[in-house]
């Protein structure tokens, strides 16, 4: 059985899913790959894990680093687990690239080299927005790409949590924010 239950957001209403313990999703209404690991049997409800990921997004979206995280069981592959466990260790207000992942995801992998595109679809899949931080991650250039929520969500999520834009852009604008 999986559970759902909506939060209205500053950046729109949001979907989070659980296995009945666990945070299972966390979609923006409207991303790309909404509810994808979301089976057909859904029921509303409101459980203790909902009530603690609406604290964590209260505090987040007042601008605090939130000092917990609910507990996470995101449905995915080896490789996509890999590659969020690593969004998970991105500090509030810092990015990195889906090149530094990939150096990350060939090393724990004895592996020399690692497709930053791969690395791109898993975090492009991330099935717990905002909480798995894949809004921080951007490319080597520092273009503000790939993000399923949308580019100009990602740049309020940033900006919220006051990361350094000043060598980040949008590519379709071609300038800097």
């Amino acid at each position: 059985m999986n559970y759902i239950y909506e939060y209205q957001s500053p950046i729109g209403k949001l979907t989070l899913a659980s296995d009945g313990e666990k945070l299972t999703g966390l979609w923006i209404t409207g991303q790309k790959y909404y509810a994808s690991t979301l089976g057909a049997d859904t029921t509303i409800k409101n459980l203790p894990v909902f009530e603690s990921t609406i604290d964590w997004l209260n505090s987040y979206f007042d601008g605090k680093t939130p000092d917990f995280t609910p507990p996470l069981a995101p449905k995915g592959s080896a490789f996509r687990q890999a590659v969020w466990k690593i969004l998970c260790e991105i500090p509030y207000g810092k990015v990195i690239t889906y090149g530094d992942i990939a150096k990350k995801i060939a090393e724990q992998n004895g592996k020399a080299r690692m497709s930053a595109q791969a690395v791109g679809g898993a975090v492009g899949h991330n099935p717990i927005s905002i909480i798995i931080p894949c809004h921080r991650v951007v490319g080597s250039d520092g273009s503000l790409t790939g993000y399923a929520g949308g580019i100009e969500t990602k740049v309020k999520l940033l900006t919220l949590e006051k990361a350094d834009m000043s060598k980040l852009y949008i590519p379709t604008r071609g300038t800097a924010l």
